[in-house]
């Protein structure tokens, strides 16, 4: 089904993209934090953490309260992101760190490049590492910069990244001395790339690692002096320092010319979620297909064609982000995909109700593969939302317009529902290729 799609955009390119080549297109800035939750910025009712570029930005642009992420942790819903393809058909299925997207695989950044889009992923890519065919320079992107393998993007204080493929030595890092913090110097990377293309289209996929993994900031400023256990400090510090990043970021683009998308990767996750409020009062965290772990922030901001401080309850997806990119630069989308184009939202216009699907695996370390018995399902349809915990579980039902924080399963209420859910669920699923692939290993040397 992938290769079919990579077949027939390519069959598109000349006639069709020179008509397009006259057209004025926007520049596209994809900001993705990392496990920060629904609730963690002001503008979704964050009260002890200071996110105020952030929130300036919600209050010029459109402010989602029922998008999701591609799924509950990170690599399949990066995955989710770039193919367009749900948790059921994505390629990468779980956070295995052994699998890479394959040569047949179409990205985002593939369907963007050839419209004629300069295109540039930094921070964590996740999907493919050196030597790999996912990496990202042989998956649509020009330039790279930052963290390939995602076990290698725990580390902030690294003693190396990645430039491409390439390895870039950080000797103010080595033999444990902390001189550089990775994620100032990848944003400064992107900052580069925005002045470089100030001529042409451009497509910056700002993969930020903040807050993610170990709370390790330079500093717990502008925190220090609160009463507050360490690191929940240095949690707040990570959440301020990425919004003074988005901040200069914004500064630095065309405003006028440019469309902004901002969202996390995948809900809140540790004892910080509680203190913070960082799901709100959704159920669950990352891993978990309840609320908490997969509804996440998401704002968008196009002046001129997205109306400033509107809301919206829309329900979509991660997935739906290459047809909605597709449908704004002029091109049509690959065949095959799960996403829908929500540009008619973006413009004031009404959508159909969506059918939305996520898978969860485990990973087995022994065999260095999925566990089968792990599989976890969920899909929302308008606002009914179904869990199934094990492969051959019984189907939780919540109505989420009545009960967001999934706390009454209704399941036993309504039995046809439940078939149409299960229905729904059995149809999205396609058993994953194997993720033993044996050559993502990630050491450091």
């Amino acid at each position: 089904m992938v290769m079919l799609q990579r077949r027939h955009f390519l069959a598109m390119t000349g006639a069709a993209f020179a008509a397009n080549a006259a057209a004025s297109r926007p520049n596209i800035v994809f900001i993705l934090l990392d496990d920060l939750g629904w609730g963690d910025l002001g503008c979704y009712r964050q009260k002890l953490i200071e996110t105020p570029n952030i929130d300036a930005l919600a209050r010029e642009s459109m402010r989602f309260t029922d998008c999701y992420a591609g799924g509950s942790v990170c690599a399949p819903s990066r995955s989710v992101l770039m193919t367009g393809l749900h948790g059921g058909h994505t390629p990468v299925r779980a956070n295995a760190g052994t699998v890479p997207l394959r040569h047949e695989d179409f990205t985002i950044a593939e369907m963007l490049k050839k419209t004629g889009y300069a295109t540039g992923c930094f921070g964590k890519w996740g999907l493919g590492d050196a030597g790999s065919a996912g990496a990202a320079t042989r998956q649509g992107f020009d330039e790279f910069f930052g963290y390939l393998h995602q076990v290698h993007a725990h580390d902030y204080w690294t003693p190396f990244l990645r430039d491409g493929e390439k390895r870039l030595e950080l000797p103010a890092n080595s033999e444990g001395k902390r001189g550089v913090y990775s994620s100032d110097l990848i944003h400064s990377r992107a900052l580069d790339f925005l002045r470089k293309h100030r001529s042409r289209p451009y497509f910056l996929y700002a993969a930020y690692t903040l807050p993610h993994a170990r709370l390790e900031p330079p500093d717990d400023s502008p925190y220090s002096k609160r009463d507050w256990p360490q690191l929940y400090k240095n949690y707040a510090a990570m959440v301020t320092r990425a919004d003074r990043q988005v901040g200069e970021l914004l500064r630095a683009i065309d405003r006028e010319n440019t469309v902004v998308f901002l969202a996390s990767d995948n809900g809140g996750e540790g004892d910080k979620v509680d203190f913070f409020h960082s799901n709100a009062n959704f159920r669950g965290r990352k891993a978990s297909l309840y609320e908490g772990g997969i509804r996440v922030p998401m704002i968008v901001h196009w002046p001129g064609r997205v109306r400033a401080g509107s809301i919206s309850p829309c329900a979509w997806s991660f997935c739906d982000m290459m047809p909605t990119l597709a449908e704004i630069v002029g091109v049509k989308p690959p065949d095959g995909i799960d996403g829908v184009s929500v540009l008619p939202t973006l413009l004031g216009r009404t959508q159909p109700v969506r059918s939305l699907y996520w898978e969860q695996y485990s990973f087995d370390r022994r065999t260095n593969d999925l566990r089968p018995e792990s599989l976890q399902q969920a899909a929302r349809i308008g606002s009914w939302k179904a869990v199934r915990r094990k492969p051959e579980g019984a189907v939780e039902l919540y109505r989420l317009d009545e009960d967001p924080g999934e706390t009454h399963d209704v399941a036993a209420q309504h039995r046809a529902r439940v078939e149409e859910m299960e229905s729904y669920m059995r149809g999205a699923h396609i058993p994953p290729r194997p993720h033993n692939t044996g050559n993502m290993q990630f050491v450091v040397s």
